[in-house]
């Protein structure tokens, strides 16, 4: 058996056990500690067919495996459907990083559209890559005839006469005895339904995973396409000017305005445009969001597309990218000015931390595209933004935000603002704990209203299995378990 062979049968045999693994754990939702045990065996058994082969993986792949089991981690720590969103956003870009790093051997000077063609590829590989391998990579011709092997077909021709024969007879005894048919009934008593939908979900899985193992391990090269541009897909510099030239004439305009709100106060914006601070506030920030998400990729499509024929047109190019940066920027300082007065007023939701995470986020990879596009080293520029999206979902992950949401908000309901109870019980099992700890603090109403809200959603139950396990999840258990006499006094009657 040639080592090509023998390494496709081995990919096979791992994405089969990675399948029937995945059927046992990750059928069982929602997602815990289960989907952390899955990645783990799989990388496990991916190192496995690496060392049975003597296949190398570099460091740089290697260490991919941190954030990747990081994420894994995440899923059975936090209970937030946002942070699991995000966390699950990790584990696929990580896996494509993998599938990058493997094929193209460079992820430090990957750009965008290296970074996009591998999720492309990673979904293609996982479509069809093990229709590939079955299909033309193993040779089959290869499998020796000898020991075992040769004992495959007539033992698939004696069970095919046999069955029918078990079948006939079978039938005859079972109708001859009463106790012999219960017996037979009960041997033979399978769920067809459950066990085809296993078989199903194991197919599935291990068709995935053998597909990616096959791009990790036996992959051709990846590379981004470098075909000659045609003429539409260039911009002159006077183009460029005129575009970027206009935008930052409209960002300084507004900036102008911004900075007389900004100095003015409260009494200037109620004299100008006639708004509360809240309702000034409440007005602008989701769009200002929107506006610094619409220029990053309008930076980088315009210097992709900027015709460098001399030096000055890329100095032209930073003056304007720069100034709209700098535009930017305090616009983004007033987005973020807009939310903490909203946020002072009337307390935190999820929508608002994500979006201001996104904006600060945004932010810092505005300066990393000034250091790197602005001084000519844009093929840094997509690793660099990815690495601060990692860290800016860790930085979640360990501030808890829905907890943050449930502390921010009972403070604000003691200093005598309002208080939404529904949304609060509607909160994931992260702020369950902050909620009962804080019920004691809370006037009548309120607590009744929260008690019976947190009541109402999350009624007192048993433990949910240990591939559900979540540590969120059971905390919020094990406050409600202590506190649920608290919970059912203070409760509306």
């Amino acid at each position: 058996m040639t080592d090509k062979t023998r390494l496709g049968f081995s990919i096979l045999a791992a994405a089969l056990a990675a399948g029937a693994l995945g059927d046992g754990l990750l059928r069982a939702t929602p997602w815990g500690v289960n989907l952390f045990v899955w990645i783990a065996a799989l990388a496990a058994l991916a190192a496995g067919v690496l060392i049975l082969n003597r296949v190398d993986l570099d460091a740089g792949s290697r260490r991919l495996v941190i954030p990747l089991l990081f994420f894994a981690v995440a899923m059975a720590w936090r209970d937030s459907p946002v942070l699991k969103a995000l966390s699950l956003i990790g584990i696929v870009i990580t896996l494509s990083m993998i599938l990058m790093r493997s094929r193209a051997g460079k992820l430090l000077a990957a750009g965008v559209t290296d970074y996009a063609l591998g999720v492309l590829i990673s979904l293609y590989d996982a479509l069809t890559g093990a229709g590939r391998l079955i299909g033309g990579e193993i040779e089959w011709k290869e499998i020796p005839r000898d020991g075992w092997a040769k004992h495959l077909a007539p033992v698939a021709k004696g069970l095919a006469i046999a069955l029918p024969l078990l079948l006939i007879f079978g039938r005859l005894l079972a109708s001859a005895d009463a106790f012999f048919s219960d017996l037979i009934l009960r041997l033979f008593n399978w769920d067809v339904e459950s066990i085809v939908v296993h078989c199903m979900v194991t197919a599935i899985i291990a068709w995935a995973v053998a597909g990616f193992l096959r791009g990790v391990v036996t992959g051709k090269e990846l590379k981004a396409v470098n075909a000659n541009r045609p003429e539409f897909l260039w911009l002159g510099v006077t183009e460029t000017v005129i575009i970027l030239g206009l935008l930052d004439v409209l960002f300084l305009s507004f900036v102008v305005v911004q900075f007389r709100y900004f100095f003015g106060g409260a009494a200037r914006i109620q004299a100008v445009a006639g708004l509360t601070y809240a309702e000034y506030a409440r007005s602008g920030f989701f769009e200002l969001v929107g506006v610094a998400a619409l220029v990053l990729p309008l930076l980088l499509a315009a210097h992709w597309l900027l015709r460098k024929e001399k030096a000055r047109d890329e100095r032209v190019f930073r003056i304007l990218a720069g100034t709209q940066i700098a535009l930017l920027f305090v616009m983004m300082v007033s987005a973020l000015q807009r939310m903490r007065l909203y946020q002072r007023e009337y307390g935190l939701t999820e929508l608002r931390i994500y979006t201001t995470v996104f904006m600060e986020w945004l932010a810092a990879v505005f300066i990393w595209f000034a250091i790197t596009v602005l001084r000519g080293r844009r093929e840094r520029f997509t690793f660099g933004a990815v690495v601060a999206g990692f860290l800016a979902i860790g930085a979640l992950l360990a501030v808890n935000p829905d907890r943050l949401i449930a502390r921010v908000n009972v403070e604000h309901a003691i200093a005598g603002r309002d208080f939404d109870a529904a949304y609060a019980a509607s909160l994931s099992a992260d702020a369950v704990p902050e909620l009962i700890s804080s019920l004691p603090r809370l006037k009548s109403s309120q607590r009744c209203a929260l008690a019976s809200q947190i009541l109402y959603t999350r009624p007192i139950a048993g433990s949910p299995g240990w591939r559900r396990w979540n540590w969120s999840r059971a905390e919020a258990a094990r406050a409600m378990a202590e506190g649920g006499q608290e919970l059912r006094e203070s409760a509306c009657q």
